[in-house]
């Protein structure tokens, strides 16, 4: 295998992290289906609808072909939107060797099936879910492509997978941690985004940093009590994937997700939304599937059920505060039990 690296999808994720690697690595293949997309890259070094004002690695390469972008490559980066996922991991299979790694850093669920990106991936490819490793962590595009520090973490169910990703990425700029828990850093990176929407929802209403903070603090307790019941390790919601992602995205204007909330507590409405911001913002789409996957397993998500009749039941935003603020009674501790990860895990 040669040193060459491929990343599906030019979006601003993909894009970033296709210049983080074109620093590490002799030949980057960026992969769209964009024609004018790839000519501006090639030509000018630039892909301004994403990521204005950024200039590109030289040696960073783009193409329409799949099939040219992967072939040869000794890992191959997909950072393709949630709904998009299973179209790319499919069109992949046809090109996609047994030996080359495969990392994704896409955030969500599939909606329809409630499936997590690395199981959407393997299943297309036809591999063990222990083949692929996710990336995830506190990493604004718009920063890791002008080479501020950043720091991720990537997990895999197989070690050897995860230190590989690691390897891969690593420079001076860009700090990789490895973890063993897949499950948890996939979750902690999908869920955060519904807990940053409702932190710029808060902020659009006009609240105040207690407000906020007290946001992040339960969507944090939401998130652990429903991914240690779909077998996450606790521990993983306190580190890079949980609580740091978490705080990134849910106080920075780079965040989609926050400006998405933010309009939507100035009164905008979902459509209008969507429409002003011109790109993906993963929290709509996994609020949905939030919603369903609480269902599914009994656990409650208040925040998120808010955030849901919010978005597609046309709830007022202060009404949606008036009924968390109004809940009963709890302990803050009663969900925070790292036993029940342990008794899972026997």
């Amino acid at each position: 295998m040669s040193n060459k690296v491929a990343v599906l999808v030019a979006g601003s994720w993909g894009t970033a992290l296709a210049s983080v690697l074109a620093a590490n690595h002799p030949e980057v293949v960026l992969w769209s289906r964009n024609p004018d997309q790839v000519k501006e890259i090639n030509e000018q070094h630039t892909n301004n609808r994403y990521l204005p004002d950024a200039q590109l690695p030289v040696n960073l390469k783009a193409t329409s072909d799949m099939g040219e972008a992967v072939s040869g490559a000794k890992a191959v980066v997909i950072v393709a939107p949630s709904k998009a996922m299973r179209q790319v991991a499919r069109d992949l299979s046809a090109h996609w060797q047994k030996e080359m790694l495969v990392i994704h850093a896409t955030k969500g669920f599939e909606t329809e099936t409630l499936k997590r990106m690395s199981t959407v991936i393997a299943e297309e490819l036809g591999c063990e879910e222990g083949r692929i490793v996710v990336m995830s962590g506190p990493s604004h595009a718009e920063e890791v492509v002008k080479r501020c520090p950043t720091t991720v973490v990537v997990a895999s169910l197989t070690e050897s997978e995860a230190v590989a990703a690691q390897d891969l990425f690593m420079n001076s700029d860009f700090r990789v941690y490895t973890n063993r828990d897949m499950v948890g850093v996939e979750l902690a990176g999908a869920l955060k985004n519904i807990i940053a929407l409702g932190a710029g929802m808060s902020d659009g209403l006009g609240f105040g940093d207690n407000a906020k903070a007290a946001l992040l603090t339960r969507g944090l307790a939401e998130i652990t009590r429903i991914g240690v019941e779909m077998g996450a390790n606790p521990l993983t919601f306190s580190g890079l994937a949980g609580v740091g992602d978490l705080v990134a995205t849910a106080t920075s204007r780079h965040s989609r997700n926050w400006r998405a909330g933010s309009m939507l507590g100035q009164g905008k409405n979902l459509d209008e939304v969507l429409d002003s911001m011109g790109m993906v913002v993963e929290g709509v789409r996994t609020t949905q599937a939030a919603h369903d996957i609480s269902k599914k397993y009994g656990v409650q998500m208040p925040i998120a059920d808010q955030l849901y009749h919010v978005l597609f039941l046309n709830r007022n935003p202060r009404i949606a505060v008036e009924a968390l603020m109004g809940r009963d009674p709890k302990t803050e501790m009663e969900t925070m039990k790292l036993e029940t990860w342990e008794q899972w895990h026997r």
